[in-house]
């Protein structure tokens, strides 16, 4: 068994700096983290826009950060695969279409609740 480390402030501040250096890097190098910032800027103007509701803004907030959420995993999962082989197998890329599938469901889920949430706005 593997024994844990006491609690220390200063550890959990640098597995913060951790976190924080890995969503920079996901930004600065993906492709899909920016168009992710694009849609997400636009989906925080919208709001202010429309001037949605707190419980609207709480939904937003909600599928947006799932479809951020999505995104990092994918990218994570198809490093690791790349990680494993650069050959093409059909495992690896099953593994692939289904991390990718993934993003697609948020990202799918994410625009049926704006659309709840906008269209009663402009009608």
């Amino acid at each position: 068994m593997m024994q844990q480390e006491k609690f220390s402030v200063l550890s959990r501040i640098k597995s913060f700096s951790h976190a924080i250096a890995g969503i920079r890097q996901f930004i600065l190098h993906e492709h899909n983290a920016r168009i992710h910032l694009v849609a997400t800027i636009g989906v925080i103007t919208a709001g202010w826009l429309f001037q949605v509701t707190r419980l609207e803004a709480a939904a937003l907030a909600a599928v947006t950060g799932l479809v951020w959420v999505a995104e990092i995993i994918n990218t994570c999962i198809e490093r690791l695969a790349d990680l494993i082989t650069r050959e093409r197998r059909p495992e690896i890329k099953i593994i692939k279409d289904l991390a990718a599938g993934a993003v697609l469901t948020a990202a799918a889920i994410a625009v049926v609740a704006a659309l709840f949430i906008f269209i009663p706005k402009f009608i």
